[in-house]
């Protein structure tokens, strides 16, 4: 760990628990799964499930490092962490390890929990894009950076902000696939073909690695007749995906959805994860087994073709409501028609919606 910017306390106990000497690296462990969870819609869940999915992974004895590239720092307040700390000298942020040339990778990991370590974020990462503008690789920073450390890690999660900036190319660079977590509501769905419109444009010039791996659901209410028409125009989606050659060909809904919990919005209040604040509640076992179904999918490298981009953007689904205002979500590549009912209480008070796909390309 770097002298200048941790103290040797922290550094002892972070040598301990990641040097080489500790645990015998393999040549498999020098390419971790660094997946980046993403959605520029905020309240979806990305912060819960990026925290919530890595203690699950380190549950399975697999190291995890957790990236927190949010100026919110609201995943380095869930694990327990004090932000306003890493401002103070002798503290490194992710901030400090984009915008000082001499901080590294090693200076800015915590130890968070066993098998879990965090780079931490802190207020004045707002201020990152600002001053990163005149920087010549400013896309690849945190890749370059982080190749370092890469080695001692068995799965990489990014926490990106809810925004399509500098620090979510950042996390796109560095990241060989992309996790989309969402809830099941029309609205929700709104940004879904930008974003992968978004991940393209990456593919095509950042990161030609990237793909998009699947979709998880949270705050899932499986019973009403909404998500489970979402779930199916989704699912329907990525399954004509697989004929074509695009970033998301091999992206699936993951099971289980996230339930509802009111445990999972109380457990970042103690500075906790699931596990240690309800560790059988209802959501701990759904990432428990979230966690088992990523850690069994194919990586990009075994499941997933290198891609030349579509270019075709997905297909945009108008919604005709009652009031005859139009709204649009994520459709398929081939104009179809389908009819759906909104919310239970849409439907107790307008009855169904008509969903129609439209052949229009722009974007959603």
């Amino acid at each position: 760990m770097g002298s200048q910017c941790v103290p040797a306390s922290r550094a002892e106990q972070a040598a301990c628990l990641v040097s080489h000497d500790t645990f015998p690296y393999t040549s498999i462990m020098s390419n971790p799964r660094t997946i980046a969870l993403l959605n520029q819609k905020g309240g979806v869940g990305k912060t819960t499930s990026t925290v919530n999915l890595g203690a699950a992974i380190a549950q399975l004895d697999k190291r995890v490092c957790l990236i927190d590239l949010d100026p919110q720092a609201h995943l380095t307040l869930h694990l327990g962490l004090d932000p306003d700390a890493l401002d103070n000298p002798g503290q490194c942020s992710v901030y400090d390890l984009l915008v000082d040339d001499e901080i590294t990778a090693a200076d800015a990991l915590t130890p968070a929990r066993e098998n879990l370590f965090v780079i931490g974020a802190e207020v004045d990462l707002a201020g990152a894009e600002t001053e990163l503008a005149a920087h010549p690789d400013r896309q690849r920073i945190l890749r370059r950076k982080f190749a370092s450390v890469a080695d001692r890690f068995d799965v990489v999660l990014i926490d990106c902000p809810p925004s399509l900036g500098l620090l979510t190319l950042n996390a796109l660079s560095l990241a060989r696939e992309v996790i989309v977590p969402m809830q099941a509501h029309f609205l929700a769905l709104q940004g879904v073909s930008k974003l992968l419109e978004t991940v393209g444009l990456v593919g095509r010039s950042v990161n030609p690695e990237i793909c998009v791996s699947g979709i998880v659901l949270c705050m899932h209410e499986g019973q009403t007749t909404l998500a489970r028409e979402i779930v199916a125009d989704l699912e329907t989606f990525f399954e004509q995906a697989q004929q074509q050659e695009v970033p998301w060909r091999n992206c699936r809904v993951l099971k289980p959805a996230v339930r509802r919990n009111i445990k999972l919005a109380e457990a970042p209040s103690f500075g906790q994860t699931i596990f240690d604040y309800e560790p059988w509640c209802p959501g701990a076992n759904d990432y428990r087994k979230l966690a088992q179904q990523v850690l069994g999918m194919n990586t990009p490298a075994e499941g997933a073709a290198s891609h030349t981009v579509d270019e075709r953007v997905p297909e945009i689904v108008t919604i005709s409501t009652p009031e005859g205002t139009p709204g649009t979500i994520l459709g398929s590549t081939t104009p179809t028609e389908v009819t759906g009912r909104a919310s239970e209480e849409s439907d107790s008070k307008h009855g169904a919606s008509h969903v129609s796909k439209t052949s229009n390309h722009g974007d959603s």
